[in-house]
């Protein structure tokens, strides 16, 4: 069983286990999405970029954050829903073999109108091997509480 609101503090931090983006991981998600640009898909177009390589979608480092989250465990079982993403920045390339892990920090908890719930606000970090934020921004998810 993950945490409820009542085991949260703001200021406590988080971390998970690190994941390897692979080959696989890229094809999948532009099957399953339909992006194919390029950039992700196409090795010769990607030599030719500022990157010199191809790159994992954005949005797949976003959904990993929220893969690794489960992993975790922090919210297994208690998380009621997941409310928002905001201030969201994609701030460095994540490449194919690039080993991605999230860090978190509580940033606010928020009572709500029903005793059995809060909201907990976290400010979420993707960083790779070289200890770079690739990704980074705020989720907000409401919690069941203990009673």
């Amino acid at each position: 069983m993950g945490l409820f609101f009542e085991d949260f503090e703001v200021g406590q931090e988080f971390s998970s286990a690190a994941r390897t983006i692979t080959e696989t991981d890229v094809v999948m998600f532009a099957a399953l999405t339909g992006d194919y640009n390029s950039l992700h898909t196409d090795v010769e177009y990607a030599k030719t970029t500022q990157f010199g390589q191809r790159l994992a979608h954005g949005l797949l480092g976003l959904s990993l954050v929220s893969g690794l989250m489960m992993r975790a465990q922090i919210f297994e079982g208690t998380i009621i829903a997941f409310l928002s993403i905001d201030n969201w920045r994609f701030t460095g390339p994540i490449f194919i073999g690039d080993t991605v892990h999230f860090k978190m920090k509580i940033a606010q908890k928020k009572e709500t109108s029903k005793a059995d719930r809060g909201i907990i606000v976290r400010e979420v970090s993707l960083i790779n091997q070289r200890g770079e934020v690739v990704q980074q921004g705020q989720m907000t998810v409401m919690v069941r509480r203990k009673t």
